[in-house]
């Protein structure tokens, strides 16, 4: 009987594990179909954009071209009205002279026969005068009149060659892209910061330049955070667990306009921003106090992190913005815990690298040595935990971390016996003299 009260048991076991995996499978089905409902909603919507935008183009081209051939049509009808008005008017002076000869010979005429009809008696006197006055007047001399070869003939020479410049040229114009040219690739968040790495997906375009925009998701406009060659940036300032978008254009090689934009990315970051201790004498901070700066005050030590926000595993930077005068005591370095009372990093329980490029573990300076610090230097520190297999990694309270630091391309690695087992560390900064700026993230 106990094998057949387990059966049922099992069966109601078996039925319910199948009701969670169908259960499971509906959701994760319901989420595939959330995701074609953006695809079809982002083709339609960016086809139904891209046919607003080319009518309009057109339209503005066709208002454009109209008011050019205006324009044309305007000066050619112009010359006409000149060439018109300039060979008519020496017409017009050789009309009047001949008007004018016209009524002298009219009256000559006139006055003429009225003197012939009153025969030679009395009318002597008339015809006396009619002579005298006919023989001063030239009635042989005629005004020359142009030949019709001679003046001008209007006409209008016009060719279809122009159509066939500008058929070629509009059967040219404008493509129709199913993509962007570059797409984003992929967010990483750091604390206080995402850095957006993006690529080309269009073989045949060559970027000159590409242009990273991004915003809050509730705010309704972008803003551009970099413009450059690079094909990564790390955007700052980034609120945690807030989401933002971001997204990337091009410009093609020897272009002024740039490539449509590409689909946006959504990212943000769980991770807490890294700040320096505020109100430490010798420091003056930024607003969001990720950025120290070494000021002129006398005091000397360490500016540490408010908190120890570094946790093994991550990647913590320091970007130096400006430096001042080196000195060998400075450092920048993490620390398993605030000491206050010394004047540098190069000291137990700590890792850091001097101005000079000297590396420091435990106090101890190492063999191996970077670049030295110059201003726009980019120093890294991952930490990872050191698993010894077998033989306990504890022993005597000793935690082993595996240290990479890099600077100007270079790196060195190194083992780093701490006193005890710690999730996370602070970091620091000490400089000796004023005008060391630097920005943690």
């Amino acid at each position: 009987t106990r094998g057949m009260e387990l059966e049922p048991e099992l069966l109601l076991q078996e039925a319910r594990e199948n009701v969670e995996a169908a259960q499971s499978y509906r959701r994760e089905l319901g989420q595939r179909l959330q995701g074609l409902r953006e695809a079809r909603r982002q083709i339609k919507e960016s086809a139904s954009q891209t046919r607003d935008v080319l009518k309009q183009h057109f339209n503005d081209l066709k208002g454009t071209l109209g008011k050019l051939l205006d324009e044309r049509l305007v000066t050619l009808l112009q010359e006409v009205d000149t060439i018109e008005q300039e060979t008519i008017k020496p017409l017009d002076d050789c009309q009047k002279l001949i008007e004018h000869g016209v009524n002298t010979a009219e009256d000559l005429v006139q006055e003429g026969e009225i003197a012939i009809l009153g025969g030679v008696g009395e009318q002597n006197e008339k015809l006396w005068n009619f002579t005298k006055k006919a023989s001063h007047i030239q009635l042989d001399s005629l005004p020359e009149v142009p030949l019709l070869v001679d003046v001008p003939c209007l006409s209008a020479q016009l060719d279809d060659s122009i159509l066939n410049i500008v058929k070629d040229h509009i059967f040219k114009h404008g493509t129709v892209a199913s993509r962007p040219p570059v797409q984003i690739e992929e967010l990483i968040e750091k604390p206080g910061g995402i850095i957006v790495r993006w690529c080309k997906v269009d073989d045949d375009f060559t970027a000159q330049d590409y242009r990273l925009q991004f915003r809050k998701c509730t705010s309704n406009h972008f803003e551009d955070v970099y413009v450059g060659s690079e094909t990564e940036f790390i955007v700052l300032h980034i609120d945690p667990n807030v989401d933002y978008q971001f997204r990337v254009c091009a410009r093609g090689d020897g272009r002024q306009e740039w490539s449509p934009w590409s689909v946006p990315q959504m990212g943000h970051s769980t991770l807490v921003p890294h700040e320096w201790t505020a109100g430490f004498e010798g420091y003056s901070l930024s607003s969001r106090r990720n950025i120290a700066l070494r000021n002129d005050s006398e005091s000397s030590g360490v500016l540490y992190s408010s908190a120890p926000t570094y946790f093994c595993g991550q990647t913590l930077t320091f970007r130096v913005e400006t430096v001042g005068q080196p000195d060998r005591r400075d450092s920048i370095g993490v620390c398993a815990e605030k000491q206050n009372g010394y004047d540098s990093l190069q000291r137990d329980q700590a890792v850091c690298i001097s101005t000079n490029g000297a590396v420091f573990v435990n106090g101890k300076e190492m063999t191996n040595q970077l670049p030295a610090v110059t201003s726009g230097s980019t120093v890294t520190f991952d930490v990872e935990a050191v698993t010894l297999g077998s033989t306990n990694n504890n022993e005597g309270g000793n935690v082993k971390l595996r240290v990479t630091i890099s600077s100007n391309n270079r790196e060195v690695v190194f083992d780093w016996l701490l006193e005890q087992s710690c999730g996370s560390l602070y970091f620091g900064c000490s400089f000796s003299y004023p005008g060391w700026k630097v920005l943690v993230f």
